[in-house]
């Protein structure tokens, strides 16, 4: 008998209890979930074990990103908005790579690629560093035979190629017009408790 709970984080966690074998999974999606069930209760049936390793049905870069969620979502710590967002883009734009096919290469092509719609050097190097912290992940908590050495030879050239590196510094003070209409934009927000106005005056003044 197949039951499914979704959890505080959103994932559902499928648990089965059949013929006095059980098994548990977590999912991020409940049609996943209703499917891995099936599959459970049929493979126990047959008389063979309820479920293959998580690490045997891992299959392309997406569901590695899958994978890191979800084990990130049951020890407490669900990516929060900024990082979730990378993990999205990443997932629409490597997600399809097959595991062990995210070389050199293809690291390089899609810097470039995000280079090319407006990414600068600090947002690729946030993109590739996710990217070797989803494969490194793999590695060290599900013993995956992955290596993030590609991801590194793809840092490097990128750097070199100028893709990668610190945000242009700035060469300018803000003008008190600037200054007045960003006060008066912390003045008229009602849900704003701290004295943004005053700190930024301060600083100002103060030179921080």
């Amino acid at each position: 008998m197949a039951s499914i709970t979704k959890l505080p984080s959103g994932a559902y966690r499928v648990q089965i209890r059949r013929k006095g074998r059980y098994a548990s999974e977590t999912f991020l999606l409940r049609d996943d979930a209703h499917r891995w069930a099936r599959q459970a209760e049929t493979r126990v049936d047959q008389g063979l074990a309820p479920n293959k390793s998580s690490v045997s049905r891992l299959a392309t870069f997406g569901d590695l990103i899958d994978l890191h969620i979800i084990d990130m979502c049951e020890v407490g710590k669900p990516p929060r908005r900024s990082k979730a967002a990378t993990l999205a883009a990443l997932k629409r734009d490597l997600g399809k790579e097959r595991i062990g096919h995210l070389d050199r290469q293809k690291m390089i092509d899609y810097g470039k690629m995000r280079a090319e719609q407006g990414a600068g050097p600090v947002t690729l190097g946030i993109d590739i560093g996710v990217t070797k912290m989803i494969i490194t992940h793999a590695a060290a908590v599900h013993g995956l035979d992955i290596s993030s050495e590609p991801v590194d030879l793809a840092r490097v050239a990128l750097k070199r190629l100028g893709l990668i590196g610190k945000g242009t510094e700035r060469d300018r003070r803000p003008t008190k017009d600037e200054l007045n209409r960003l006060f008066r934009c912390f003045d008229d927000n009602e849900r704003l408790t701290l004295p943004m106005t005053k700190i930024v005056q301060f600083a100002v003044a103060t030179a921080m």
